[in-house]
Parts: C-alpha cells; structure tokens; sequence
C-alpha cells in the first residue's frame, strides 16, 4: 500500500499522523500498537516516516509506504500495489500512475480532497465521469455529514473563508472555472419538502436521451408565487414507454414541456421522439430552447426568492453545483440534463401549469338533466313527478350511476321546489316520495 499528501511535510503532519501516531507514542492512530512491527525513517525530514510495516490477519507482512506529491510521477512507477491512498487532489500523472500500478493486482485508488483547484480533470473523472468510467465512485461530504460540528461551529467556521472558496470548503463543490452560471448560495433556494396541495397548478420540464432521461416537476403558489421545485425524474438507457410510466406515476394529468430536439425524428425508425412520448399517453408540448435569455429568466426566479428546491431533488442539486461555463464563457454541455429540463419548465411550462383536475360526477347528459328539471313533458304540473322519476332512470342507466343514490339525491334536491311550486299537502309529497322510493328498490333489485 503506498499513501501519498502534497508535500512529505504534508504527509508526516497529517496522513503518518492518522496511520502510526505521534513518533513518540506509536499505535494511537488507526494502527494498533500490536501489529506494527517496525519502521524505517525518511531521511531527510525529522520524525518523517517512509514505510510501516503491519503484521497482517494472515500472518504475513503488509507493507505501507508513504510518499508525496514533490517526489514527482517517477517516483510512482515500477511496483504494483494492492491500494493507494492519495489525499488531497494529484497531480494528473501521479494519478494516471497510481492506476497504473493497481492494474495488474485488480487494486484500488482511493482520492480524500477538497476541490479547491476547480475542476480539474481528476477531479471531473469521479463527479462527471464519461461512460468507460462508470467503475468509478464518487461521495461529495459536505459540513453537515460532520456530526462534531454545531451550527455556531460552522457559522463562525465559514465567515472566516474567503468567499469564493465557501462552496468548496463546506459543501464539496469544485471552485468552477469561469464561474458557476447560478452564482446563487444554495441556502437561499434549497426548503424541507412538504406535500404540494392540490390547488397549487403544476407542469413538469422533460430532456430526453438515451444515455440520460431527465424530467423536473414545478407546483406554483398563486398566492405569493413561488414555484417549487418538488419532483425529479433521472434515468438512462431506458425505452421512452419506462420513462412514460415513471413520469404519469406523478400524475397522468401534469402538462409537460419537452426538449424542442424530440420534434426530430430518430435514426433507426424516423419516429418523432416526442410523438414517441404522447403515445405513451404524455401530455406534451415543445420548449423554447433559447439557451441565454432561458438562464436569465431561471436566474431572475431564484433570485428575487420566486423559486426554490426541495432538499430531497439530490440530482438537481448535485447538477445545479457544477453548471458552469467555460474559460470561452460557454455552457458546459455535461451532466445537465436536469438543468435542461428546469430550463423548459421556467420558460415553457409555466404557461401551461394547470391544478389537479375535481372529480367529475357520471351523470351529465344535458338533455336528460333539461328533463328532469322540468319534467320531462308540458304537463310538469299534473304527472310531472313520475316524469322526473323516469328520465332520472333512464340517466342513471345511462351513466351507469347506483339508481338508490341517484333518485335519493335528485328527490332530495327537489323535495322544497316541488312542495311550493305545486302548493301540495305534506301528506301528497309524502306519497310521492314513498312511491320514489318503492320504484328505487325495484329497480335495484332487477340490476337496472
């Protein structure tokens, strides 16, 4: 095993540190004091260490080297190594070499860092990694993984970084080259999820692709105008029918916004992916795809406090950290799809966001509700109540609707008109009703 820092100064205050202990009591750090059995000393650097050797649970003999960065790549040729711990971001030949020597021994390459050089190419190879990376893992720690730290810890903490290294320091984040296309702290957008009420109106922002499909589902409060973010769809190498499904298990009824790419026709089948998704029984329209006055307008939202994130969308907010421009002033077209979709959303979607749709009762034919109302014939006044019993059964059969709950509903609705309308005695209506009602469970019982 070799473990390597910065500089042997680095590695002897920190990483020997960690492993041995102080020089002066070996076996309090994560080695015990048991199963080392010697080591040997750098020269050079006082109290410097160069290798640990680790009795290990087979019997044998483990060997730890620990070496630095100032010795340069030649100095990781040669041997193989079952694991190399490097701390704090390589250089990228040191790290192209250390892969190198774990190759043939199937080994392992750990990186501890804070990403403080931006995003360099080691560092986008775990966060961004391309399709022949995906072997790699990849844990972005932030100050509230670190149960020692309070709250008053990490604010006195953090007002004493300079600005622009905040977001590295505390959350992981790659100080970004040309700078971050959001240049907004995440604190301001990012609130605890709650359940979206259903008067809220709702549409939802879709990017397709084989290799990413990505959809962002927005709700807005009218009443302050806020839009949240609250749902995310991320996904790959799927069919358009699996995302179909994901995404109408949302709500078949949300409005949709697409990538305006879709309205272009596959290579394989010449089949407009959009249409692809409308099969699927989506509810889809094109997006503006204007790229610069898109950010603007997303930009404006989140900060005037028009648009926040519920803390559960870890895509989103892992996307929304790295969206960036290039050293050209260009949008890094990588790992965006979500930051797509959001986009559609803001510029497209919001005209279209409509609420939950009410429960609609079966019986609506209006002809048939016309003949109940006046009853069913010119002699209203005379039968008129046996005429509303008959057309209230033939809507019933109609509309498939229980015939007790249908007439039990209408004959309650009509009891106070129909008394004062034909002037008649408590004791008539009384008969009427109880006619209704004798007609009601016979037609229940012959299944009509």
């Amino acid at each position: 095993m070799w473990s390597a820092g910065e500089s042997s100064k680095t590695t002897r205050d920190i990483i020997q540190l960690a492993l041995y202990g102080p020089v002066h009591d070996p076996g309090t750090g994560m080695i015990p004091k048991d199963k080392i059995e010697r080591v040997t000393t750098k020269t050079g650097i006082a109290d410097a260490i160069e290798t640990i050797y680790v009795r290990h649970t087979s019997g044998g003999i483990s060997e730890i080297g620990l070496k630095s960065y100032d010795q340069q790549r030649d100095s990781f040729q040669g041997t193989n190594r079952h694991v190399i711990w490097l701390d704090e971001e390589p250089p990228g030949d040191i790290y192209v070499e250390s892969l190198l020597r774990t190759m043939v021994v199937n080994g392992l390459v750990l990186v501890t860092a804070t990403p403080l050089l931006g995003m360099t190419d080691v560092m986008r190879s775990f966060i961004q990694p391309s399709e022949e990376e995906q072997a790699k893992f990849f844990v972005q720690a932030t100050w509230d993984d670190v149960p020692h730290l309070d709250a008053a810890a990490k604010q006195n903490l953090l007002a004493s970084i300079p600005p622009y290294q905040r977001e590295a320091r505390s959350k992981g984040v790659p100080q970004l080259g040309a700078g971050a296309i959001y240049q907004i702290p995440e604190s301001d957008i990012v609130v605890p999820d709650f359940e979206i009420p259903d008067h809220y109106p709702r549409a939802y922002g879709l990017d397709v692709g084989w290799k990413k499909t990505a959809a962002v589902w927005g709700a807005r409060d009218n009443e302050t105008g806020v839009i949240y973010l609250y749902s995310e769809h991320y996904q790959g190498l799927q069919q358009p029918s699996l995302h179909a499904d994901a995404i109408k298990a949302r709500g078949k009824w949300i409005p949709g916004v697409i990538d305006p790419a879709a309205q272009g026709r596959t290579q394989t089948d010449g089949i407009q992916l959009i249409q692809l998704y409308r099969d699927c029984g989506l509810n889809l329209q094109p997006a503006i795809n204007a790229v610069e006055s898109g950010l603007y307008d997303c930009w404006q939202l989140m900060s005037s406090g028009k648009l926040k994130v519920f803390a559960s969308l870890g895509n989103w907010l892992q996307e929304f950290r790295l969206y960036q421009r290039d050293t050209d002033g260009k949008v890094v077209k990588a790992n965006d799809h979500l930051m797509d979709a959001f986009r559609y959303l803001v510029t497209s979607g919001r005209e279209r966001m409509c609420t939950k749709p009410k429960q609609q009762t079966q019986h609506s034919s209006t002809c048939i509700r016309a003949k109940i109302r006046c009853g069913g014939c010119s002699e209203a006044m005379n039968g008129g109540s046996r005429d509303r019993i008959f057309w209230a059964i033939l809507l019933a059969a109609e509309n498939h609707y229980p015939i007790s709950e249908f007439l039990s509903e209408r004959i309650a609705q009509r009891r106070a008109l129909m008394c004062s309308a034909l002037n008649m005695r408590r004791m008539q209506y009384t008969c009427i009703f109880q006619s209704a009602r004798k007609l009601t469970t016979f037609c229940d019982s012959r299944n009509f």
